[in-house]
C-alpha cells in the first residue's frame, strides 16, 4: 500500500474533497486554457472494473492522468461548472513534450466517470464538447453488478435498505427522475445516481443512445469477466484501440474491490430471470455471447 493510499484511507472523504478542490482552484484552474481535453473516456458501467482499467491506463508513459482524481463527473453532475473547470482536471499540453520523441505518439489524457453511460444528458454533452473522443464501456454480468453496486452504496452510507427491499423499491425511487433530469439539466437526482441497481444493468437501452451519437468504431465494449480472466491480453487490446504503444503495468491489481456476504440464492434466481431476455437482446445486437447467468 502506497503512502497516498494509506493517507486516503484514514482521511475523511469531505476533507479529501476539500483539499482537492483547494489545489485545483489555486493551481490548475488558472492554467485551464493550456490543458488537454480527454482523448478517451471510461463511461461505465459502475462496479464493472472501471477504476482498475483507469489506474492501468494512468500509469502508461504516454498517458497523462487526471489531476488528483479518477473522474471529473463533468458531463453528468458538474456540467454547470463550465469547460474551464473541466480542463483544470487534466495535464498541461507541455507536460508531455517528450512523448512523441520517446514513443512515437502524442501524449493523451482521459478520465473515468461510470455514471456517464447511464445519465440521460451525458452522451449529448460529450458529443457536443469532444465529438472525436474514444469511449470505453465495461459491461459486467448485471446480476453481479447490481449486488456490487448495492454493497458500494451501503458502505458509503447512501443505502439503508436490504438488497431485496432496495430492488423492490427501485421503480418507486426512480419514478420520474430521468424525465426531471432532462427537463431541468441542473437537477441532480440522488436516487437516479445511487439507487439504480436494476436500471443500470439494462445495458442495451443505454447503448442504443450512444450508438445514435457515436460510430461503433469510436466505442470499445469490454466484458469485465473476460478482461480480468486475462488482463494482459485485454489491456493490450485497449491500448491498440487508443493508438498507444504496447506496455503493461508491473501487476494487474484489482482496485476498489469490496468484500461482502453472498447474495441470497432466491434473490439471485429472481435477478437471473429478470435480466435473461435483456441479456439475450444485448448479445443479439452486438453479436457476442457474454455467457452471463443461468442459461438452463
Amino acid at each position: 500500500m502506497t503512502v497516498r493510499t494509506k493517507l486516503s484511507a484514514v482521511t475523511p472523504r469531505p476533507v479529501r474533497r476539500a483539499v482537492k478542490l483547494g489545489i485545483r482552484a489555486a493551481y490548475t484552474l488558472p492554467t485551464s486554457r493550456f490543458r488537454l481535453l480527454p482523448s478517451f473516456l471510461i463511461i461505465g458501467a459502475q462496479r464493472a472494473g472501471t477504476t482498475s482499467l483507469y489506474r492501468y491506463l494512468s500509469k502508461h508513459p504516454a498517458v497523462g492522468p487526471v489531476v488528483l482524481t479518477k473522474g471529473a463527473h463533468y458531463f453528468d453532475t458538474n456540467y454547470d461548472k463550465g469547460l474551464a473547470w473541466y480542463r483544470a482536471h487534466f495535464p498541461a499540453r507541455w507536460s508531455g513534450a517528450n512523448t512523441r520523441r520517446r514513443f512515437g505518439v502524442d501524449r493523451i489524457t482521459g478520465e473515468g466517470s461510470p455514471y456517464y453511460v447511464f445519465h440521460p444528458l451525458a452522451p449529448f454533452r460529450i458529443r457536443e464538447t469532444i465529438p472525436d473522443v474514444k469511449l470505453l464501456l465495461m459491461l459486467r454480468d448485471p446480476v453481479e453488478r447490481a449486488y456490487s453496486h448495492y454493497q458500494h452504496e451501503k458502505a458509503r452510507g447512501f443505502e439503508d435498505l436490504s438488497f431485496e427491499e432496495a430492488i423492490a423499491r427501485e421503480p418507486e425511487r426512480l419514478a420520474g427522475e430521468r424525465e426531471r433530469i432532462i427537463a431541468d439539466p441542473t437537477y441532480l437526482s440522488f436516487h437516479h445516481q445511487h439507487h439504480s441497481y436494476l436500471a443500470r444493468g439494462r445495458y442495451l437501452e443505454q447503448l442504443l443512445v450512444w450508438r445514435e451519437l457515436f460510430p461503433p468504431e469510436q466505442m470499445m465494449i469490454i466484458q469485465t469477466e473476460r478482461f480480468f480472466t486475462d488482463p494482459e491480453r485485454g489491456f493490450a487490446e485497449v491500448l491498440a484501440f487508443l493508438g498507444l504503444p504496447p506496455w503493461r503495468p508491473p501487476v494487474f491489481e484489482r482496485y476498489n474491490a469490496r468484500q461482502y456476504s453472498s447474495m441470497r440464492p432466491d434473490t439471485r434466481a429472481w435477478l437471473q430471470d429478470y435480466f435473461r431476455n435483456l441479456n439475450e437482446e444485448l448479445e443479439a445486437y452486438l453479436g457476442t455471447n457474454f455467457g452471463w447467468g443461468d442459461r438452463s
